[in-house]
């Protein structure tokens, strides 16, 4: 009975680890959109700013080009968490289905606490 407890135990624990990655990627790949959003709209008000919104021109503002940059490599990092997410995704599913299989008993152990049960109430008859 203990070896069952403590291999619970340990699927619990995995279930627990997958679904907080899931969350941590979730919640990554929200801030990295709003960054990107929010260099969008400094790109735009730059852009108005000077005049110019060809990225091409020569006079086109430095601080534009690094912002774009900038918000071209949080929408990559965005893509890459959303295929980790994914993967993590489907990991914590198993575990999750692994842990529900887990918890459901035995049928000699069920047998077994059956009997138990039964002995202890006709003892205390």
């Amino acid at each position: 009975m203990k070896a069952r407890e403590s291999a619970l135990r340990i699927k619990r624990f995995e279930a627990d680890e997958y679904s907080k990655k899931v969350a941590n990627l979730e919640f990554m790949i929200r801030d990295f959109q709003a960054m990107a959003a929010d260099l969008d709209r400094q790109i735009q008000a730059e852009e108005e700013r000077t005049g110019i919104k060809d990225s091409a021109h020569f006079a086109y503002s430095t601080f534009a080009k690094s912002a774009a940059q900038r918000r071209n490599n949080l929408r990559a990092s965005a893509a890459e968490l959303a295929v980790k997410l994914g993967t993590a995704l489907k990991a914590r599913d198993e575990a999750v289905e692994q842990l529900s299989q887990a918890n459901v008993p035995a049928p000699r152990e069920d047998q077994r606490m059956r009997r138990r049960s039964e002995r202890s109430a006709a003892a205390s008859r």
